[in-house]
């Protein structure tokens, strides 16, 4: 597989590998800053302090 990339294999792999990382981490504070605004609107929503121009049913 290293043959096939050529002399620069170690680059190569590392800046795929750093990507990935980079990709992984991106992906991880998406998903924390999720859980973080559903607690905030839940705690909003249980003062009191509903959506605004939503449809109440």
């Amino acid at each position: 597989m290293m043959d096939g990339l050529g002399p620069h294999a170690g680059f190569i792999l590392a800046a795929y590998l750093a990507a990935a990382v980079i990709l992984a981490g991106l992906a991880a504070a998406i998903l924390l800053d999720r859980r973080a605004q559903r607690r905030a609107l839940a705690a909003l929503e249980e003062r009191g302090a509903g959506r605004r121009g939503g449809a109440s049913s």
